[in-house]
């Protein structure tokens, strides 16, 4: 039976769109200040070694959706390795969580960014009060029904990626080399410490695992759309830092690490250029926050059928997971306005190195049945661990209270699996054998 009889739409280009577009819903436009303060005139470096651990990853994510393609990608990879035991549930968990902090993460950019249409008096109210209705509104939209915003998906994902480029292509030619000079004496584990804390900016490219049964020729097209997708990502991502620092002081983008890249415009383009990349802002994060308010709640709706979550999650009204979407909803309300950029980026980018090493773990496991390369994924798994042990290492020092607040997520994922299976019978199905 061929693609098109069997009911595969998705082609290379497509499956490369998700990728990129998952990729660049908004993390940049949100951590780039914040990644800038750590790294410095290193920053372009920081992106790129979280880019090399993405790239490594994103082995063992093509090698296991062709092998176990699903909807439920992650999760199901997750349950094929480790079967049904104490550690899939906790992950699996940790993996919904991790989609708060980056719903938090996309309501925060939009917040700050919208905020500065505002007069300065009224930015600090007027970010938490935009924080909030986004998701508010995305939230009744996704329960509506988002079959029209999902149309346009793929135009914001142009258009945002189009906006990036104009500031890459624009501002390249300004950029002052001098600036970057002090990658050369920066510390390098704060280097490495800059790249992980922003490492979320590159969560996304896993998309494309969920949308694997759908791929045309899967064997072939899905590790070059993964390979494709987040090489441009590293790329453009590596150019952005460039122009950023090459154009703006330090100690001015630090002042505005909230909207950073509207700032970081200005020298260049002018007021129409701040103007122009707050809007590219306000849409990339809306379209991303759509996007994983959909699949969050896609998630938990697979983790309850899995039997790792209420069953009341995996009951549907209007044949949509709406329980889900709502707890994740009320969660992103709360983390949203009350953690700051920090502590939000550290969680994030902590949970995915999490879940990325294990599904690295994974595929170092079942690599006969995935016709893998071990040595390429266990590459993975200490790409993962020293880079999660490099964050753990400058919170430590400059954040002590984001620790309490890291470890606290962690536990809560799987104290709820631990307390949900000594009350419950339920046990975990897998989709594939």
């Amino acid at each position: 039976m061929n693609d098109t009889a069997s009911g595969k739409s998705i082609g290379y280009l497509s499956a490369v769109s998700i990728g990129i577009g998952g990729m660049v819903g908004g993390g940049i436009f949100a951590v780039l200040g914040l990644a800038v303060e750590l790294g410095q005139g290193g920053t372009p470096v920081a992106f790129g070694l979280a880019g090399i651990v993405a790239l490594i990853t994103s082995y063992s994510y093509a090698k296991l959706s062709v092998r176990y393609p699903s909807e439920g990608g992650t999760v199901e990879f997750l349950n094929q390795a480790f079967g049904s035991g104490l550690i899939t549930g906790g992950l699996n968990i940790l993996l919904w969580l991790s989609y708060v902090v980056m719903l938090s993460l996309y309501s925060y950019a939009f917040g700050s960014y919208g905020s500065t249409f505002f007069p300065d008096s009224m930015q600090s109210i007027s970010k938490h009060v935009l924080t909030s209705i986004i998701i508010v509104s995305l939230t009744v939209v996704n329960i509506a029904g988002a079959k029209v915003v999902g149309k346009w998906e793929e135009w914001i994902v142009a258009f945002k990626v189009a906006i990036l480029l104009i500031f890459i292509s624009v501002g390249i030619w300004s950029a002052k080399s001098h600036q970057l000079q002090p990658a050369i004496g920066a510390d390098p584990l704060q280097l490495v410490a800059g790249g992980m804390i922003i490492f979320l900016a590159y969560e996304g490219f896993e998309l494309i695992a969920n949308t694997a049964k759908d791929i045309k020729d899967p064997e072939s097209t899905l590790p070059r759309a993964y390979y494709s997708a987040v090489v441009f990502v590293i790329l453009l991502y590596v150019l952005i830092a460039f122009v950023t620092v090459g154009n703006v002081s330090v100690d001015n983008i630090i002042q505005a690490k909230d909207y950073a890249l509207a700032v970081a415009a200005e020298p260049f383009l002018g007021t129409f250029g701040f103007n122009l990349i707050a809007v590219a802002a306000l849409l990339s994060t809306a379209s991303a926050i759509n996007a994983t308010l959909y699949g969050a709640s896609r998630v938990s709706f697979i983790i309850a059928k899995d039997g790792e979550l209420p069953e009341i999650l995996e009951e549907k009204i209007w044949n949509r997971p709406i329980e889900g979407l709502l707890i994740t909803s009320v969660l992103t309300l709360i983390v949203a306005n009350t953690f700051n950029l920090n502590s939000i980026s550290i969680m994030g980018s902590a949970g995915f190195l999490l879940i990325f090493g294990a599904v690295n773990t994974s595929n170092a496991y079942l690599y006969q049945k995935t016709s893998s390369y071990r040595w390429i994924s266990i590459a993975g798994v200490i790409a993962c661990f020293v880079a999660l042990l490099t964050l753990i290492w400058y919170t430590l020092n400059n954040s002590p209270k984001d620790i309490f607040i890291l470890a606290f997520m962690v536990c809560s994922a799987f104290a709820v699996e631990v307390i949900y299976r000594r009350c419950t019978g339920r046990c975990i199905k897998k989709i594939h054998e």
